[in-house]
């Protein structure tokens, strides 16, 4: 395993237990260059469904690409990491335990903004702004005014009634 600090190939294995889902092992390492400590995950691997792009296009399920889109849209927001790991995981199992050698890439991006719209409103404005390519200003504002709709009454303040 190569140190992400220094490069360098020797390190060793301070600590392995299993990840808490129980997917994988989880092992704390330390470099023997630098003396740094990184952590990996082994996982079982597995046939990695193709996801079909929109234009056609195929490319293996990259779980990396789609925690990244989820970083970006939660970015300096109320959102742990854990919790974007624990979903990416999810999405992943699900994936590929469906058996399919093939998903459509609207399906996981619908999957991902349901996601988003329950966990933090604007990380899902965010998500779906680029994912759904809106034609123009009055179809985001028309996505934005459903979201408004659809909140209840002043979330954390008294019931006005």
């Amino acid at each position: 395993m190569k140190c992400p600090f220094c490069g360098q190939l020797q390190n060793r294995v301070i600590d392995s237990r299993l990840s808490k889902d129980g997917h994988a092992i989880r092992r704390r390492r330390a470099c023997e260059d630098c003396g740094r400590r990184f952590t990996t995950y082994e996982r079982v691997e597995t046939s990695i469904p193709m996801v079909v792009k929109k234009d056609g296009r195929r490319e293996r399920f990259d779980r990396d690409k789609l925690a990244n889109g989820i970083l970006r849209a939660c970015e300096k927001r109320p959102v742990s990491i854990n919790e974007i790991e624990r979903f990416v995981e999810e999405m992943e199992r699900k994936i590929i335990e469906s058996g399919d050698r093939e998903v459509a890439s609207a399906k996981v991006g619908e999957d991902v903004m349901a996601y988003l719209k329950e966990l933090d409103d604007v990380a899902y404005v965010r998500f779906a702004s680029v994912y759904r390519s809106f034609k123009d200003l009055k179809e985001f504002m028309s996505e934005l005014q459903d979201l408004v709709d659809k909140e209840p009454a002043a979330k954390g303040s008294p019931d006005r009634g």
